[in-house]
């Protein structure tokens, strides 16, 4: 059996960044709860390092080989963690043009993991009405947990009892795990919805 493939996608600008710090510890984090049933690889994409390439695939159409070749490791994987600053109450525009060169629907159905970083909590809202929207329009399945790291949070520690962070981060990893393992069979239920119509006329004396 293949091992299962996680993508998780980085816009941090900086380095070090928290932004991929947190990327790694979700990642990390579904990794383990997906080795409970399948063996799974793990990649990590650094956009700041395919920024120059993606400016140039918004203006010529033609993505380079690297830009290429992480596409396609984001769009082949059975799963993807997409995390990115929070600028000006958004996404970063790098984060969104990375999404932009994408095909619109090469992430239906895909199981994906959203969360950010900011410098106050008053930002974390932005996964709300910002990343959680784009990712719907592009017909990805979100798990329900987003994750939020302010400038505070990485000054904590302790465990996923008693830490803020890392009880969100194990949560939304476990959502994560659980689309990606069960997603042959939610197909399977949506191709087996019965009609509309038959459900009224089953209820007719």
């Amino acid at each position: 059996m293949k091992p299962l493939k996680l993508v998780a996608v980085s816009a941090g600008l900086s380095q070090p960044s928290s932004t991929r710090l947190l990327a790694d510890r979700l990642a990390e984090a579904a990794r383990r709860h997906l080795a409970e049933e399948r063996a799974t690889e793990v990649r990590v994409v650094e956009l700041r390092d395919l920024a120059t390439d993606i400016a140039n695939t918004m203006v010529t159409g033609f993505p380079g080989a690297a830009l290429r070749e992480a596409i396609e490791a984001v769009t082949e994987a059975d799963g993807v963690i997409a995390v990115t600053p929070i600028f000006t109450a958004s996404y970063s525009g790098l984060f969104k043009s990375f999404f932009d060169v994408i095909d619109n629907t090469a992430l239906a159905g895909k199981p994906v993991l959203i969360a950010a970083t900011g410098g106050t909590a008053r930002h974390s809202l932005a996964l709300e009405h910002a990343l959680r929207p784009l990712f719907a329009y592009l017909r990805a399945i979100v798990a329900p947990t987003a994750v939020y790291a302010a400038s505070e949070d990485w000054g904590t520690g302790g465990d996923d009892r008693t830490d803020g962070l890392a009880a969100r981060i194990s949560r939304a990893a476990e959502e994560l795990a659980g689309l990606v393992l069960r997603r042959p069979a939610a197909v399977e239920r949506i191709d087996a919805v019965i009609p509309f119509e038959q459900q009224l006329a089953a209820l007719r004396p």
